[in-house]
């Protein structure tokens, strides 16, 4: 059983309490005259109530419940990774440590000179150890546990440097961070026992020879460190709140191409398969509204799990981002992959994304022949009806375009513009029913 109840009704106060007080001011004493009648006497001025559970006709307190940890919403967010600090190389962080813990001098006053010169060893250690693992400790603080992150960045961490490998890495520093401070505090009390000057002299010597060894031997972590932060900061920044428009396809169907006409991307064009080694963002500016532009590396014929990562990057971004899709084909045969490879890759992205903003785009159009492609390796005979209409048209209601000759650009254009309006009006959507959410 439990109850609530205030401060004000667990105490009974008498109807009427006459008061005769006197008051001290700075100039003297002053009575009041006569007493003063009150019906109600009120001794808090803030009342306060608490929730408690009956437990044999006495009242227990009931622990308040701690609020969710808050910092779960830090998942839905996105850009930590140019937030990351800047890390120096170890050279360079313990020629820096070095030089602030050599100019540190002995206390003042110390007129012994064994004294001193442990003093003094001591002193330099210590600032030595600090000047190092302050900035280890930052770096662990600073970077950002992968179970806080947006799950598009967290796809990005394991593609880009393995499973576990950014996690090993943090970890090697914290524990070279340890070590640090370790050492330098069992030298740095050894220093300070000294009997003589030359035997402080040997423990200061040996204190800085066994921490530099130790930096030398396991700062190979903070230079892997370093390369993470580079290459995380040089990843492209996805704003979530803008329209994004994804191009999708198989590798060298002219995606990059159409990525360089409709957008201020410049990636690199070349006639193999895989020319897109990362994802690349490139803006589009449509009646005085941004938007944004993403290419993707392509995607072969095979199941997940035989996947590299260029291609896993490219799921990874429609699974994670809220982006409009434009799905390039090429029935021209100039990118290397038969219709029929090309047929079952679009089936299996269309129906796996199938909830996302499509449109088809058939590029290459200036090469297309009257007579549909077939490559050798495949048998013609084992087509279905679909499969025949695609080799012949591609998807229903499809674009044709030629970046080459510029045929059906301004109509691409249009259609883009019209696409990535409606993924607008989706996004605000979401967003008015997140905040509908949240105030429930």
């Amino acid at each position: 059983m439990s109850c609530a109840f205030s401060l004000l009704e667990s105490c009974h106060l008498p109807c009427s309490i006459y008061l005769s007080t006197t008051f001290r001011f700075s100039r003297g004493f002053y009575q009041m005259q006569r007493p003063i009648k009150h019906k109600t006497l009120c001794l808090c001025r803030n009342m306060q109530t608490f929730a408690c559970e009956l437990v044999k006709a006495s009242y227990v307190p009931t622990p308040q419940t701690k609020p969710k940890d808050q910092s779960l919403a830090k998942v839905e967010t996105i850009g930590a990774f140019q937030k990351l600090p800047m890390v120096m190389p170890s050279v360079d962080i313990f020629q820096s440590a070095l030089r602030k813990a050599k100019r540190v001098l002995p206390t003042k006053g110390i007129a012994n000179v064994a004294k001193r010169e442990r003093n003094r060893g001591a002193k330099q250690l210590d600032a030595l150890m600090k000047e190092l693992a302050v900035p280890l400790r930052g770096y662990i603080e600073n970077f950002p546990k992968r179970i806080y992150l947006h799950p598009y960045e967290r796809s990005l961490i394991e593609l880009t440097f393995g499973a576990g490998n950014y996690e090993e890495v943090l970890k090697k520093v914290d524990a070279l961070r340890k070590k640090v401070v370790s050492v330098g505090k069992e030298h740095a009390s050894l220093c300070a026992k000294s009997l003589s000057k030359k035997e402080a002299e040997e423990r200061l010597t040996e204190g800085l020879e066994k921490l530099q060894e130790i930096f030398k031997c396991e700062g190979q972590a903070i230079d892997d460190l370093l390369y993470i932060a580079k290459t995380l900061r040089a990843m492209p920044v996805v704003d979530l709140e803008m329209p994004t428009l994804c191009l999708v396809g198989a590798p060298n169907v002219g995606k990059s191409s159409l990525v360089r006409l409709l957008s201020t991307g410049k990636p690199e064009v070349c006639n193999y398969p895989f020319t897109t080694r990362g994802i690349l963002m490139g803006h589009i500016t449509l009646d005085y509204q941004h938007f944004q532009v993403t290419d993707t590396p392509g995607l072969l014929k095979r199941c997940d799990e035989d996947r590299n990562n260029l291609e896993k990057l490219t799921l990874a971004v429609l699974s994670h981002l809220p982006t409009a899709i434009l799905y390039v084909h090429d029935l021209s045969g100039q990118c290397g992959m038969s219709l029929s490879d090309q047929f079952m890759i679009y089936k299996e992205i269309s129906e796996r994304f199938g909830n996302h903003l499509w449109l088809d785009v058939i590029s290459k159009c200036d090469l297309l022949k009257e007579s549909p492609v077939v490559f050798i390796t495949e048998d013609r005979e084992v087509d279905h009806l679909e499969l025949a209409n695609y080799r012949k048209i591609g998807p229903e209601g499809a674009l044709r375009v030629s970046v080459k000759n510029e045929d059906g650009i301004d109509k691409l254009k249009k259609k883009v513009h019209e696409l990535l309006m409606s993924q607008m009006e989706r996004i605000k959507s979401k967003r008015i029913q997140d905040n509908i959410e949240v105030l429930r």
